[in-house]
């Protein structure tokens, strides 16, 4: 495993293992001492995990204090675009965004810190995204930022959106408690 910097601070690339035989697949995502080598101690308390069809958007969702939270996203089956926003209002990097393909074929993860909303684009017709989070859902302190809202061009005509994700504020109405 390798874990790469990003221009965002804490935001980090997971190179992980994934070893391929006759009987199918076999991988690691996380390893607690490479992650401690990384000055990254995550402590995950939940596991979730997705399945979209191509098209699908989801996000972009975080959680606010006391229940934020730090995340490890992968993909077991498929493809996405992942696109996380800084939301943390006291970096240079508020307001800017970062994406980067995760697939089941090229081994990456994306690890997450607190000050981040999250969301994705299913690029297969099923893909199956894993998320470990460092604290517990919280329907209380769960929100999000409408996913059209902050610049990202989401190369798609026709997305799939929940009405929840079409229901949050735009980032430009957004007040952050980062």
């Amino acid at each position: 495993m390798r874990i790469i910097d990003t221009e965002f601070e804490s935001l980090k690339i997971v190179e992980t293992y994934l070893f391929k035989d006759v009987r199918g697949v076999f991988g690691k995502t996380f390893n607690l001492d490479v992650f401690n080598s990384s000055k990254i101690h995550p402590y995950f308390n939940e596991f979730f995990y997705s399945v979209s069809k191509k098209g699908v958007i989801r996000g972009m969702h975080f959680q606010i204090p006391p229940f934020d939270n730090e995340k490890l996203v992968f993909v077991v089956k498929g493809k996405i675009i992942d696109v996380v926003l800084d939301i943390r209002k006291n970096f240079k990097t508020f307001g800017k965004y970062f994406s980067i393909e995760l697939s089941d074929e090229n081994k990456k993860a994306l690890y997450v810190p607190k000050g981040f909303a999250h969301g994705f684009k299913g690029i297969q017709n099923e893909n199956i995204v894993c998320y470990l989070t460092t604290s517990v859902y919280s329907k209380e302190h769960d929100c999000g930022i409408k996913w059209d809202s902050f610049g990202f061009n989401w190369n798609c005509k026709d997305p799939i959106v929940s009405e929840r994700d079409r229901s949050f504020l735009p980032f430009s109405k957004f007040k952050s408690p980062f």
